[in-house]
């Protein structure tokens, strides 16, 4: 979805956009190839922007002057492969809008440092991906909503030359020199708008309806815990903390929480549903929460059994992680938050 979102901003600028599907977008492709409404975001992609499906890749990239990824972490490795011959013989620049860790070599890996590793050397010498982190709901983009993000990576000048091509007068970008809080902020934001979520489906769970009085205190509790906990997480990975509170931290979780997909899985929990059936209420929809939850869950272990965490920190996010992956129902460890980031 925000894949194909990303079109709006580029054809606004006017350039040509092939979008290609992975094998799991024949339906959309089909759609979009019969100038239909994109069967997800329930809208029409602009004019200037011709659907490809997976096997058409090659003809999708010739000529192409820059490459953007929208799969999700989990086909951050396929992209790698499949598009790895072709930056190695015509490095151009690539840039990721895919949000997720991953655990390896006893650290977390943010995904613009995977996807490069996992390319040939020679297209690994050459391209140094972009990632795209802030708030933005993919709907809202489509409609050219104002909206502002921010690029990040381990070159600047492809930063700043991705956002050439990308910047108007709705799409607003800012080039963010911390790609590992930017991009931990991308990924962490949709487990801890899964926490905020809790709130509306506990009051639901308590016969409560839509209102001013609608366990509000409860969301707003865990969102400042959110970010106290977000802040030592960049740390941990070697992030500059203050990246959580602008656009990468405090902005993302606050649409994704009000508008976002992550947000909505949570109230399904805070409901007391299953797991199981939480998911089955998403009715398909990627749930990337579970993937970095699944990753830092990990990295906490190795973390406490390194002395670098201790089992008193990160309440919030260990519940998270016991409810989502272990089944334990919600139950928020109010008075484990603290009220400030420690110093």
């Amino acid at each position: 979805m925000m894949g194909s979102a990303l079109s709006v901003p580029f054809v606004a600028n006017g350039h040509d956009v092939r979008l290609v599907g992975t094998r799991l977008d024949k339906e959309i492709i089909e759609a979009l190839k019969q100038r239909a409404p994109h069967p997800k975001l329930r809208a029409s992609l602009p004019a200037g922007v011709q659907p490809y499906f997976a096997e058409e890749l090659d003809s999708a990239l010739e000529q192409a002057d820059a490459i953007a990824l929208g799969v999700s972490s989990a086909g951050v490795s396929w992209a790698a492969e499949i598009l790895g011959a072709q930056l190695a013989r015509r490095p151009v620049p690539v840039m990721m809008v895919s949000k997720g860790l991953v655990w390896q070599r006893e650290r977390l890996e943010v995904l613009p440092d995977v996807f490069q590793a996992l390319l040939p050397e020679r297209a690994r010498e050459r391209v140094l991906p972009v990632g795209v982190a802030g708030p933005c709901i993919a709907g809202e983009l489509l409609q050219a909503a104002p909206t502002s993000v921010v690029f990040t990576g381990r070159s600047q000048a492809a930063c700043v030359e991705l956002a050439e091509l990308a910047r108007n007068d709705f799409y607003f970008v800012q080039v963010e020199p911390d790609v590992v809080g930017a991009e931990a902020c991308a990924a962490l934001k949709n487990a801890f708008a899964m926490g905020v979520g809790f709130g509306a489906g506990v009051h639901e769970a308590r016969g409560g309806g839509a209102g001013s009085v609608a366990h509000h205190n409860y969301e707003a509790a865990v969102f400042a815990q959110a970010i106290v906990e977000m802040q030592r997480i960049v740390e941990l990975l070697g992030g500059n903390p203050k990246t959580v509170s602008g656009l990468s931290g405090t902005g993302d979780l606050a649409v994704t929480c009000n508008g976002g997909r992550t947000g909505r899985f949570g109230k399904w929990l805070g409901t007391g549903l299953s797991l199981r059936e939480a998911v089955a209420k998403m009715e398909g929809a990627t749930l990337e929460c579970l993937d970095v939850l699944r990753e830092l869950s990990t990295a906490l272990s190795w973390y406490d059994a390194a002395g670098r965490t201790t089992p008193s920190e990160l309440p919030l996010l260990r519940h998270l992680a016991d409810v989502a992956l272990r089944g334990v129902p919600v139950s928020m460890p109010f008075a484990k938050f603290v009220a400030t980031s420690p110093a």
